[in-house]
């Protein structure tokens, strides 16, 4: 059968003649956690229909479907369903000979002038901090080192952004992380969020104490701030790798070095250098004199110069590849960061590049990607409703929360209340927790982990309301504990009862109030918008000021009673109200389930 790419899951279900819960749970199994209205390339899509018993071919692109029977096809996909095994994962169909050891691509953040950039510096022999404004990292770099004749990846990110960033759409490009902690400042906010967004992932951690060297330098306070944000090292019994370092000093580089090879050993992590490339973009500029520059991380098969390539939504021929050392270079192996010349656009972080058989190959797969992404085809964040209704289906296993309160007493007592909803068949698996604000970071975590953010007595903040717009996510709000615990623990159950809204009806102009004895006043109204319901909620308005929050108990024209009066025609209201006069507006309203 034909798909297209991508495709939404639910489609895919229905092409396959399977339900969502089967589609889902192949994903799963595979480390790819996706919801029903969630898109997926067309390499995931033929994955699942494989494992399915079907056969899948690429809707439009004859050469690529000819190159996929061949034995082509081979996938990098994000971290598998176990915890704690986030590496990137190749799946392919071909000879286990032809895969080779790869070298590890590591991560590396931490808090703001923690020495990121320091540290990298040590490790690389260079000084790009001098070169940056302020000694801090402005912009994302990739560079390749060699420690014990073992290459070694480093992407060096302004914090944590870029890495959710390309997380959320789709592209797991880590192997390893590390959080990189001062021994005279401890752990900090920025700290705390590198670590949600590093286990959200499901990567493998390293903890680099750095500044070990200075007079009031405690690393032991830093271990046990570790342990209290549930960090626990080696040393206290955990399995989390702690490495103490000096940048300045270059003391520990080597043993933190060891280790990133050790926990890459076992790992396993392999490539096939011979086939052609699929890799991720890290980033993208516009450059005087070379026009369209992007930076790859070539995961399996070796690009070469004067290929045509698909990225996202764009594509172009490979003119020019240079290596994170700036040297002009004809071909990048795996797990090789390069600078790739000749796209006709810019690429977004996250865009997966392959190479393909010809431009109109190209072409064909870029104009399918930009009419997807204007179609909304693309990510779509669940709300509380969505993952309640995939419980209630079987389609998922835990409800993701970012909890936020607005005073560190509080975290304890509903962590508890959440944690006694818990049930053997779904849980609660709270990605973040924290008191303060609902921040950007919050939601860019919950958009790339499908999760929903949940506030008590705690607002989003100006970037996080931006945030929001931008990606969908699902804030959840209150201040009182049993009604957010009612409303989770019901979304556990799958019964969650849509999120009610209000909707304004109509409005009507009193022009006579009739005096109507035991029946109270009515409003001899006249209906200038909408339309008037018996039986609903109405505001009484006198001028600018709200007199009462009532309801329509009656409901007449001339005598009859009627359920509705539309716009243009007069009726007698009945309100539960006592003061009604002349001019008053009466303002129709009522609450109802809020539209997907």
């Amino acid at each position: 059968m034909e798909l297209p790419d991508p495709v939404v899951v639910k489609d895919l279900a229905e092409a396959l003649s399977v339900s969502h819960a089967e589609i889902i749970n192949v994903l799963i199994r595979n480390g790819i956690f996706a919801t029903v209205n969630q898109s997926i390339d067309f390499d995931t899509a033929s994955l699942v229909a494989g494992e399915l018993g079907m056969e899948a071919t690429l809707r439009g692109a004859a050469e690529r479907a000819a190159a996929d029977a061949a034995g082509e096809q081979e996938l990098v996909k994000p971290g598998s369903a176990e915890e704690g095994d986030g590496k990137p994962t190749l799946w392919t169909d071909e000879d286990p000979s032809k895969l080779v050891t790869r070298a590890p691509i590591v991560t590396v953040m931490g808090h703001v002038d923690h020495g990121k950039t320091s540290l990298l510096d040590a490790i690389r022999e260079t000084k790009v901090a001098d070169r940056e404004s302020g000694g801090i990292t402005q912009h994302i770099g990739a560079s390749e080192v060699v420690h014990n004749d073992q290459r070694i990846v480093f992407l060096d990110t302004p914090g944590h952004e870029a890495f959710t960033a390309m997380r959320a759409r789709g592209a797991q490009v880590t192997d390893i992380a590390i959080i990189v902690v001062a021994a005279d400042d401890g752990v900090m906010p920025q700290t705390k969020e590198a670590i949600d967004h590093v286990r959200a992932a499901r990567v493998p951690m390293i903890v680099a104490i750095n500044k070990v060297d200075k007079p009031d330098a405690q690393p032991d306070r830093v271990k046990q701030e570790l342990a209290d944000n549930n960090v626990l090292i080696e040393e206290y019994g955990g399995d989390v790798i702690a490495v103490a370092v000096s940048a300045i000093k270059r003391t520990g580089i080597d043993d933190l070095m060891e280790m990133i090879l050790l926990v890459a050993d076992l790992q396993n992590l392999k490539a096939n250098p011979d086939r052609e490339a699929i890799g991720t973009i890290v980033e993208s500029k516009v450059d005087k004199g070379r026009g369209n520059v992007a930076t790859v991380l070539v995961q399996t098969g070796t690009l070469k110069v004067g290929q045509i390539v698909s990225v996202g939504r764009t594509w172009g021929r490979v003119r020019a590849l240079n290596s994170a050392s700036g040297k002009r270079v004809t071909q990048a192996e795996p797990a090789s960061a390069v600078e790739i010349i000749g796209l006709q656009g810019l690429p977004e972080a996250g865009d997966i590049l392959r190479v393909v058989a010809d431009e109109k190959t190209a072409r064909d797969i870029a104009e399918a990607a930009d009419r997807a992404a204007a179609g909304g085809d693309g990510q779509k964040v669940s709300t509380l409703e969505e993952i309640s209704a995939q419980i209630a289906d079987a389609e998922v296993a835990e409800l993701r929360v970012v909890l936020k309160t607005d005073v560190q007493g509080s975290l304890g007592a509903i962590r508890h209340a959440l944690e006694r909803l818990n049930t053997d068949e779904v849980r609660i698996n709270i990605l973040r927790e924290g008191a303060g604000d609902i921040n950007e970071s919050d939601i860019n975590l919950a958009s790339a982990s499908d999760a929903v953010v949940v506030g008590f007595n705690a607002k989003p903040d100006v970037g996080a309301l931006r945030a929001v717009d931008a990606t969908g996510v699902d804030v959840r709000l209150y201040d009182v504990i049993y009604k957010l615990t009612d409303d989770i623990g019901q979304a556990l159950k799958g019964l969650l009862a849509p999120k009610l809204v209000e909707q304004i009806e109509g409005h009507a102009e009193v022009r006579m109030v009739i005096k109507a004895g035991r029946a109270g006043n009515v409003a001899g109204s006249y209906v200038t918008d909408g339309r008037i319901l018996r039986g609903t909620d109405a505001r009484l308005f006198r001028g600018e000021t709200l007199i009462a929050d009532t309801r329509i108990t009656s409901l007449k024209r001339f005598k009859d009673d009627v359920r509705e009066v539309a716009a243009g025609y007069e009726c007698g209201i009945g309100l539960d109200a006592d003061d009604i006069a002349e001019g008053d507006v009466i303002e129709c309203y009522q609450m109802v389930a809020e539209s997907a």
